[in-house]
């Protein structure tokens, strides 16, 4: 796979992140993404095959995934009613084998870019069960009798919100790549690329009412990339004027549509508390 990812207009990447996915590419190892939810982890993958113009299957992990549904499902109990039917389609097991996204990947004509969103969610077995066909980059389908190998070695990302570690053996065949939050200034350029034509003014005021809210100590969840961006929308589409956003000192005020960045009720009633506090000390 001679490709580069050089970003996109759609995303800002950092020059470390766009190293990391090359560094993934030339090594054809799967790119390990882990960072807070809400830093574009999900969209990396999307926009990286957009870029490169390869086409992206998306495998989203919940709590009860198993890695064998990755690969194939053997449905039986279709099987078995269709036999008890007379339907002539029992005569081929090949109509009750469910290809999953690794098998789609294998057998895709052209090379695919691949996401396996959200691996920590799985349980502690999932990854492990993984790392043979992951990296020889073939499997057998027991039913079938058929090996199944990759006809092109797929662009694998795979996305983790650190909820739980991930084993030694697996995290050894990964290139690995943190994203760290946004500074001010990477921030500035991910608003503009949503939000070309918001005000100056208002979009200074609004990420310093961001970052502030962010910099409070205890917080349970802190604002997210995704979740500024849902703010400003809202601050643009309820027309919120810039006063409304900036409080007559340096004071810490409470924001309109507050609830666009803190999403539980101990993170707000500190956030009141610490503003209440604040007044009484002016």
């Amino acid at each position: 796979m001679s490709m580069k990812f050089q970003g996109s207009e759609q995303y800002v990447a950092t020059q470390d992140l766009k190293l990391s996915v090359n560094a993934a590419i030339a090594l054809k190892r799967p790119l390990l993404v882990k960072g807070e939810p809400g830093t574009g982890k999900t969209m990396l993958a999307e926009e990286v095959a957009m870029a490169l113009k390869m086409p992206l299957l998306q495998w989203h992990i919940k709590s009860t995934t198993k890695a064998q549904q990755g690969l194939y499902e053997y449905d039986a109990v279709s099987r078995l009613r269709d036999s008890q039917l007379g339907d002539d389609r029992v005569k081929d097991i090949h109509n009750y084998i469910v290809k999953g996204v690794l098998w789609q990947a294998f057998t895709a004509d052209e090379p695919v870019a691949l996401l396996i969103d959200e691996i920590d969610k799985a349980d502690i077995e999932f990854p492990n069960d993984l790392l043979r066909e992951l990296d020889r980059m073939e499997f057998y389908c027991y039913e079938t009798r058929e090996l199944v190998r990759a006809k092109h070695r797929p662009l694998v990302f795979i996305t983790s919100n650190n909820e739980k570690e991930l084993p030694d053996a697996f995290l050894r065949r990964c290139f690995f790549h943190y994203i760290r939050f946004p500074d001010t200034a990477t921030m500035k350029q991910i608003v503009d690329v949503h939000f070309p034509d918001l005000k100056d003014e208002l979009l200074s005021a609004a990420m310093k009412a961001f970052f502030d809210i962010r910099n409070l100590p205890g917080l349970k969840k802190k604002p997210s990339t995704s979740e500024l961006l849902d703010w400003l929308k809202l601050l643009m589409a309820e027309d919120i004027p810039l006063s409304a956003l900036q409080s007559q000192d340096d004071k810490v005020s409470v924001p309109p549509l507050v609830g666009a960045l803190l999403k539980n009720e101990q993170d707000i009633t500190m956030f009141e508390k610490l503003v209440f506090m604040n007044q009484r000390n002016r």
